[in-house]
């Protein structure tokens, strides 16, 4: 049976007994230091320095350009346009009288131009003069309707990329509740749209050392009662029995910090009205773990016959029974068989 305690997991420090590293080498304390990130955040961290890896972002661009925030993508627009227009404008600025109704040595109009150009507005106010401008200005115009149409394609991906409003629950808690004692996690669907054909997966990650001793990750899967749900409407519990078949059982919550345990909840289904394919994820350290709860209920029928599901106990827990002690589940089962053994 897993005995865990409800506290927040403390960050590996260093130990000030810990041997030093050896000819540049690492120590055991600094390689688990080093390597102890969450799973699922390590794209997000940069703390994480990767090498020997082509790091140019122009090899991968649309996927650097989709996956960067709305605040980069909209600041490296505008710079790319400004450059796109700056760079026309100075192969008209070099060529004498080359637009018409624009003074000479006037650099800003022959901007003003570019952006009227690339744009196909074109006010009247300004003409391009003579073939070589006329062949500048074809190529110009060529650039922007490629431009526009990357732009709107971009934005359009971005706003259209498919996106899980599902809610994790911030804790996962074990109940003793039942006979067997079980781990659950709360989900929720934020929309008012079904989810269909949801499938629900739940897997425990340690730090542990391979048969030659170094640290590697192991996944080990923690089979659900329910991990397939046809229509996923508004909430639902993902539980797994903590049985003798279970990689949590007997395990204590000292022996998963130290192997930087963590659980990892994911979920796909299809959304039911842009029919696209939805994913959502969560991890939670063996610290946002309460020992000895359960979930409040958050669903209730009104009297006027309504079901009302209220999200503010959505995180709520409230304590449960908690695990008998050696002694008390002997006295119990004596007591259930007469005292025989």
């Amino acid at each position: 049976m897993i005995h865990w305690r409800h506290r927040k997991r403390m960050q590996a420090r260093p130990d000030p007994g810990a041997p030093e590293a050896q000819d540049g080498h690492p120590t055991v304390v600094e390689t688990v230091n080093r390597i102890r990130a969450h799973v699922l955040e390590e794209n997000g961290r940069r703390d994480i320095i990767r090498t020997g890896l082509d790091s140019a972002s122009l090899g991968d661009l649309y996927h650097t350009l989709m996956t960067m925030s709305w605040f980069m993508f909209f600041w490296a627009s505008i710079g790319l346009y400004l450059v796109i227009n700056i760079a026309f404008a100075l192969m008209y600025y070099v060529i004498p009288h080359s637009v018409s109704g624009v003074p000479n040595g006037d650099f800003l109009d022959d901007i003003f131009f570019s952006v009227q150009t690339i744009s196909t507005v074109g006010y009247g106010t300004m003409a391009p003069v003579g073939r070589l401008t006329n062949t500048i200005v074809s190529f110009e115009v060529l650039a922007g309707m490629m431009l526009n149409a990357l732009a709107t394609g971009l934005v359009f991906a971005r706003f259209s990329r498919p996106r899980a409003r599902v809610l994790f629950s911030h804790v996962a808690v074990v109940s003793y509740d039942d006979v067997v004692p079980t781990l659950t996690i709360r989900i929720a669907n934020q929309r008012r749209t079904l989810i269909l054909s949801a499938n629900i997966e739940m897997t425990l990650t340690r730090l542990m050392p391979d048969e030659h001793g170094r640290l590697v990750r192991r996944f080990d899967r923690l089979t659900l009662v329910q991990s397939h749900m046809p229509i996923f409407r508004i909430s639902l519990n993902a539980t797994h029995l903590i049985d003798t078949q279970s990689p949590l059982y007997g395990l204590k919550a000292e022996t998963l910090i130290d192997q930087n345990a963590e659980i990892i909840i994911t979920m796909d289904g299809t959304d039911e009205i842009s029919s696209q394919t939805i994913f959502a994820r969560h991890a939670y350290e063996i610290g946002h773990v309460k020992h000895g709860y359960r979930f409040s209920d958050m669903i209730q029928n009104r009297p006027d016959g309504r079901v009302e599901v209220d999200f503010r106990r959505f995180h709520t827990t409230e304590p449960g029974d908690l695990p008998m002690a050696p002694e008390q589940e002997t006295s119990h089962d004596e007591s259930r068989d007469g005292g025989h053994t």
